[in-house]
């Protein structure tokens, strides 16, 4: 009997969030599931590790081809500890997700969810996330569930490039359109921080913010296809080097 693939799944919202669950469910029998996950929320923690303090899990859950464990440490910490300590084997597939809310165009440099796959990608496994665009906690992961399902059966049939995992999202609607290719939308938050006073009269500062694009005339990025109900496919690199800059910059050489 031929083994099964193994996926190592691990979230930013934590080890009982909704979208952790439903992607379960759509990845069973596609493969073993070993989820590692956070104690608790960790949005934004993008791919910090930590080093300070030791960090320890646990197991929550054991069933035949799902085991559950939960960390205190970040979503890079679990895939780290995954990687290095609990499996007794390389996974054939790393997954992030389902993010509750977007993660497009720069989100992808502060997201935990992508953090996750990041440190997958490093240990030159196939990974990706998957992020419902205004998700909660009560949202339908039908649709995203379904492309995610999508996505992990390619990668574990082809995989990728070395270096390159990708980033899904998918809109918040009934019947998505579809999936495409596209590119990283070049936008930024505004208005990131709402000022409030405490009883005791000190003023903290709340993030808020909306998440604006620079180029609405990008009909090919990733904010403009989501808009027209598509579920949106970037690829992304670990390498961050500029190296149309280096040929730029060569004459700085000293």
């Amino acid at each position: 009997m031929q083994k099964r693939p193994c996926i190592l799944i691990s979230n930013d919202d934590g080890v009982f969030a909704k979208g952790l669950m439903e992607l379960i469910i759509a990845l069973k029998d596609l493969g073993d599931i070993v989820v590692v996950a956070p104690d608790g929320p960790r949005s934004g923690y993008s791919s910090a590790i930590t080093s300070s303090v030791p960090i320890h899990y646990s197991c929550v859950r054991r069933d035949p081809g799902i085991t559950i464990y939960s960390c205190s440490g970040t979503p890079a910490d679990c895939v780290k500890l995954a990687l290095n300590v609990i499996l007794p084997e390389r996974p054939n597939m790393v997954v992030a997700g389902i993010n509750h809310g977007g993660n497009q165009s720069i989100c992808v440099n502060y997201s935990g969810t992508l953090g996750a796959a990041i440190e997958g990608t490093i240990f030159d496994i196939p990974s990706f996330a998957v992020s419902l665009i205004e998700g909660t906690q009560d949202s339908d992961y039908l649709q995203s569930c379904r492309y995610a399902r999508a996505v992990a059966r390619r990668l574990l049939k082809d995989g990728l490039p070395k270096g390159t995992y990708l980033n899904l999202n998918v809109p918040n609607v009934p019947i998505v359109r579809g999936m495409r290719l596209c590119s990283q939308a070049d936008g930024k938050f505004y208005d990131e921080y709402v000022k409030q006073t405490t009883p005791m009269g000190k003023e903290v500062y709340w993030m808020a913010g909306a998440l604006m694009s620079h180029e609405p005339h990008n009909l090919g990025c990733d904010l403009s296809v989501a808009e027209k109900g598509f579920a949106t496919l970037v690829p992304c690199k670990i390498d961050v080097t500029d190296y149309e800059a280096m040929r730029e910059l060569k004459h700085w050489e000293i």
